[in-house]
C-alpha cells in the first residue's frame, strides 16, 4: 500500500549562499584596494616630509645647507675623506681631485670632483650624497654642492664639479664628537630615466592644401 509523505521538503539555499559569498568577495576585494591605496598615498607624502627631516636634522648622515661661512674659525682640525662611486649600469668614471684634506672646523674648504663620460652616448645622472659617521650630519654645512642636480655629459666629456662646506663650530660643544677625528663625505651617482620625446602634432585632416 502506498502512502503518501505530507513532509515538505526544505527549499535549496545554494543560490542564496552564492550571492553572499559574493557580496563578501567584492566587499574585501573593495577594502583590499582602499587599504592599498591609502598606503601607497601616505608613503608618497612621506617622501618629501622625511627628505626635509633629514636636511634639517642631519639624520642618517645629511649634511645641511648653508647660505654663509661661519663667524668664527678655531684651531681644531679634522680630516675630511672624500668617497665617490657609480651605480652599476652607469659607464662614468668619478673620482674627487684629492681623497683626504685637513680642514679647521669653521674653515671654508673647496674641494673638486671629476667626472668622465666613457659612455658612446650622451647620458643625465644624478649624486646623492652623504656623511659619516651619520652622527655628524648636523654639523656638516655645504654652501654650493653638485648633488641633487642632474648632470648631462655627452659621449666622452670630462666636467670638474665643485663642492663647498665647512664643519659647524657648534660641534664642540657636543660631548659626543670629542673623539672625533675623521669625517667621510659619500657621493653615489645614478642615471636618470630619459624624459620622453614629446610627440609631433598630428596634421590637421580637414585644412585645406594652399
Amino acid at each position: 500500500m502506498y502512502v503518501r509523505s505530507n513532509r515538505i521538503e526544505p527549499m535549496t539555499t545554494e543560490p542564496q549562499t552564492a550571492n553572499r559569498k559574493l557580496r563578501r568577495d567584492v566587499i574585501l576585494a573593495g577594502s583590499c584596494g582602499a587599504f592599498v591605496a591609502l598606503m601607497v598615498g601616505a608613503a608618497y607624502a612621506s617622501v618629501p616630509f622625511y627628505d626635509w627631516f633629514c636636511r634639517t636634522t642631519g639624520f642618517g648622515g645629511t649634511p645641511q645647507v648653508s647660505d654663509k661661512a661661519p663667524e668664527q674659525i678655531l684651531g681644531r682640525v679634522i680630516t675630511v675623506r672624500f668617497d665617490s662611486n657609480v651605480t652599476p649600469g652607469l659607464p662614468w668614471k668619478f673620482v674627487p681631485e684629492q681623497n683626504t684634506i685637513d680642514v679647521r672646523i669653521g674653515d671654508v674648504v673647496t674641494v673638486n670632483y671629476k667626472v668622465i663620460n666613457r659612455a658612446a652616448r650622451t647620458i643625465t645622472a644624478q649624486a646623492s650624497y652623504n656623511v659619516a659617521p651619520p652622527q655628524v650630519g648636523g654639523y656638516f654645512n655645504k654652501i654650493n654642492c653638485f648633488c641633487f642636480t642632474e648632470q648631462t655629459l655627452k659621449a666622452g666629456e670630462t666636467r670638474e664639479m665643485a663642492v663647498v662646506f665647512y664643519v659647524d663650530p657648534k660641534i664642540v660643544e657636543d660631548r659626543d664628537m670629542n673623539s672625533l677625528n675623521t669625517i667621510t663625505l659619500s657621493y653615489t651617482f645614478f642615471p636618470m630615466r630619459e624624459s620622453d620625446r614629446p610627440l609631433a602634432a598630428a596634421p590637421d585632416k580637414n585644412s585645406s592644401k594652399l
